[in-house]
């Protein structure tokens, strides 16, 4: 293992290395890098994915979850709390980047308009009864709202973007959207 941390195959700092290292030295043979060489600084893109599946799990638990229990209210409140954290941040450290080049500009209005789109119908779903089938209407039909917004994104604006975007962006905009997004779910958690 001393050889390779001195040839720069093993990261001598990075304990996931020293556990990889001594298996591959049994198995005979090195890596020819370290895992974070070859890893891909994390983009924007990795970071909202995270939450996008966080958002599509919560809707399809939301929606089979039993009227007037307190499983399905604390669902649409992890729900409710996960798309106004992630709007906030997406929009701030995506959306506004890309608004401010004219290749972008109408993919972000489209995409600033569903999440108002996804906020009125929050809102909506707050003035109704849980127990009620109108809930639950409307729950199903901000799912198809958020799921309709995940996929566009995932396969229309994250293109554009990734267009626009260069690769050092990409990484600056994943820290920023992270912290954003993490103090803004503490403030809502906090309401």
């Amino acid at each position: 293992m001393v050889a390779a941390v001195s040839a720069g195959i093993v990261d001598s700092e990075c304990p996931r290395c020293a556990v990889n290292a001594a298996s591959t030295a049994r198995e005979g043979g090195w890596r020819s890098a370290s895992h974070r060489e070859r890893a891909m600084p994390e983009s924007i893109y990795d970071a909202l994915h995270e939450s996008h599946e966080a958002q599509r799990s919560l809707c399809r638990r939301l929606l089979r979850s039993k009227a007037g229990t307190r499983e399905r209210l604390d669902l649409f409140t992890a729900l409710r709390i996960e798309l106004a954290a992630h709007a906030a941040a997406e929009e701030r450290f995506l959306y506004v980047p890309i608004l401010m080049d004219d290749r972008g500009l109408n993919s972000s209005r489209h995409a600033l308009h569903e999440h108002h789109e996804i906020d009125e119908l929050v809102e909506d779903i707050q003035a109704l009864d849980p127990r009620r089938a109108a809930w639950l209407k409307k729950a199903r039909e901000l799912s198809e709202k958020v799921h309709h917004h995940l996929r566009e994104e995932e396969k229309k604006f994250f293109q554009v973007s990734g267009r626009i975007l260069s690769a050092t962006k990409k990484a600056q905009l994943a820290g920023q959207y992270r912290r954003n997004y993490a103090r803004m779910r503490k403030e809502l958690e906090a309401e």
